[in-house]
């Protein structure tokens, strides 16, 4: 019976895959991470302090190595993400920050998001309520800009940077074998004016929908294939699917695909003896739309989860000719 369930649930996990491979687009203006399956609290809030304890990481892409323009300017996209999360002991709450910088050519952006969860378990489900409210930063330098046919109002030179108000939510159920997430980024749709509001840029609503299932085949060895389903105003989706194989908490690695763009090779290891810091990587190999982006991608990240510290105390015994405490 066992086995039974454990092929249900990676036959619905390949039906979802088939049913959103039929059309995507990549129209997005979030910055897009291959290791997404260890930062899911920058795609949902709900899993902030879900798995107890302080964890950071701290994650730098570079998309397209060396990427240059026709005019041999650069402009491929760089992105940093740094993230923390806790939980208050005994009271199902969960808290967390995320800080991205994201830099594509003339444009830049700075999210910093504060995160609060709350984690309801029911016999063996958990389910997770989370919402996130911060500021996005935009800014634009003018110098940097390649214009086929520039306006006569268009500045050839200066910076100008615009801040708006963030907010997202999410939803979380899972299972322990596996879990489902769906959230929504920048529900309040922030615009960006600059100079006279003749030149904006709007930040779009953004879904997501990130699927992950866990099973041991034998031994220390722990499978974990995942999907994340992208969405931009329910009108462009594009989708992330990978699998992750790790052997005693230690070493892992795994292949990834994102659709129509490239092949990914993912590789962690862990630093310390007791595993609480962790070292990954990535390494993206573009197959599709190679004449306006550069072949290579690259992804390091690290992770540290907070041991516990617990000091015991012993009692000496203290002797005198009279008492003995």
């Amino acid at each position: 019976m066992i086995q039974s369930s454990r092929w249900k649930y990676i036959f619905g996990f390949a039906v979802i895959f088939s049913f959103f491979s039929i059309e995507s687009s990549f129209a997005q203006q979030d910055a897009q991470f291959t290791q997404y399956m260890y930062n899911g609290m920058y795609y949902n809030p709900a899993f902030a302090g879900r798995e107890g304890g302080f964890r950071f990481s701290a994650l730098h892409r570079t998309q397209w190595a060396n990427y240059s323009t026709s005019t041999g300017a650069g402009g491929a996209p760089v992105t940093q993400l740094l993230t923390a999360q806790g939980s208050l002991e005994g009271k199902n709450i969960g808290y967390g920050i995320t800080i991205v910088n994201d830099q594509i050519g003339a444009t830049g952006n700075l999210e910093i998001n504060l995160q609060g969860a709350y984690h309801k378990k029911i016999n063996r489900t958990t389910i997770s309520f989370g919402a996130y409210a911060g500021m996005f930063s935009s800014s634009i330098d003018y110098g940097e800009l390649v214009v086929v046919n520039p306006e006569p109002n268009l500045p050839s030179s200066g910076k100008e940077n615009a801040i708006n108000i963030n907010f997202g939510a999410g939803l979380l159920l899972d299972r322990g074998d596996y879990y489902v997430g769906l959230s929504s980024r920048h529900l309040n749709q922030p615009e960006f004016d600059f100079g006279d509001g003749g030149f904006a840029n709007p930040l779009r609503n953004h879904s997501y929908l990130l699927f992950g299932y866990r099973f041991r085949p034998v031994g220390q060895l722990r499978i974990e294939p995942s999907f994340l389903l992208k969405s931009v105003s329910f009108n462009n989706f594009s989708y992330d699917v990978s699998v992750i194989a790790t052997h005693q908490n230690k070493i892992s690695g795994g292949l990834a695909f994102r659709g129509e763009e490239s092949v990914s090779l993912i590789l962690g290891y862990s630093l310390l003896r007791d595993n609480s810091l962790v070292l990954g990587y990535s390494f993206d190999l573009v197959v599709s739309g190679l004449e306006a982006k550069s072949p290579t991608s690259h992804e390091l990240m690290l992770r540290y989860r907070l041991t516990d510290i617990s000091r015991n105390v012993e009692r000496v015994i203290q002797r005198t000719p009279r008492f003995r405490f």
